[in-house]
């Protein structure tokens, strides 16, 4: 049974034989850098004591969330790894610093797909003793995240050619955004710049994992290679193929090029079937080159 925040995914109904899912940050606002960059590594900084390794602290949550395979996991995973990647640093060994190794959020990620605040806020609930403790504190991390972004991010336009695309599928394909940002953020950025309008369903970290929004949504509701996945990481192809979606690559640095692309060539290709095969390929080929899995520390 459907309930809270997934009811909308559920009540989703097909309008056309083709759907579209699209990421958000990255993908279509050139959001990540402001708010990996102002939002969350200056929050890691102020909310875990870590002023004396500020430019570790940035190199590695920018490392995890926007320069390598990692690129675009959930706020809460991405604090752990960017931790484990801190601690292996030899500047901080040399320092002998305590970086926190939140094993009760660990365990949380783990165990939940709803990887947001209102989650973790039953999980706080149900808590007590140091668990309750730890969980607070990555709590009032993620709350200052969430204000510094309210505060910072704004007047941020989609890129190029994101506008237009969204027009040429009305009429032939469901579109609904496919996000791990918060259920606020999201519609506050989609609803500033009017584009709200050309999308069924806005759907965030709240709804639960890409996976989940692309399952609910698509699982034997359209024909075979009809449902598109559009993303910018490795996350959003994945999510994608775990619907047996079909994937185009919004390419880090090359956003404006990437849309282009998809107006003069892509968007057809996938409409006239195709699209499966050597031309996919040759994207995905592209878009992996991009990102390393291995840090240059």
């Amino acid at each position: 049974m459907a309930q809270g925040p997934q009811q909308a995914l559920y009540d989703f109904k097909p309008q056309h034989d083709f759907f579209v899912g699209i990421d958000s940050d990255g993908c279509v606002f050139n959001s990540m850098e402001v708010k990996h960059n102002d939002c969350f590594s200056v929050n890691v900084v102020k909310h875990f004591g870590l002023a004396s390794i500020s430019r570790q602290v940035h190199q590695a949550w920018d490392f995890v969330n926007l320069y390598s395979t990692m690129r675009g996991t959930n706020r809460f995973k991405a604090v752990l790894l960017v931790f484990d990647y801190l601690r292996e640093m030899d500047l901080v060994q040399k320092m002998s610093l305590d970086i926190p190794e939140l094993p009760h959020l660990r365990e949380w990620t783990e165990t939940e797909t709803k990887l947001g605040n209102p989650a973790l806020q039953e999980a706080i609930d149900k808590a007590s003793g140091k668990r309750q403790e730890e969980l607070e504190h990555v709590m009032q991390w993620s709350l200052g995240v969430n204000e510094s972004v309210a505060e910072i991010v704004y007047n941020l336009p989609p890129f190029p050619g994101v506008r237009e695309a969204l027009q040429r599928l009305q009429g032939k394909a469901d579109v609904i955004v496919v996000s791990a940002t918060p259920d606020e953020a999201l519609k506050r950025e989609w609803d500033e710049h009017n584009i709200d309008q050309y999308v069924a369903l806005i759907a965030g970290q709240e709804m639960g994992t890409k996976t989940e929004h692309l399952t609910i949504t698509t699982k034997d509701k359209y024909p075979d290679n009809h449902v598109l996945m559009i993303g910018d990481s490795p996350g959003d192809l994945k999510a994608g193929r775990s619907v047996d979606a079909l994937f185009f690559p919004v390419n880090p640095g090359a956003e404006d090029t990437s849309w282009a692309h998809f107006l003069d060539e892509g968007i057809e290709r996938f409409f006239n079937g195709q699209y499966a095969g050597s031309y996919e390929d040759g994207l995905l080929t592209k878009f992996q080159e991009l990102l390393p899995e291995t840090p240059p520390w």
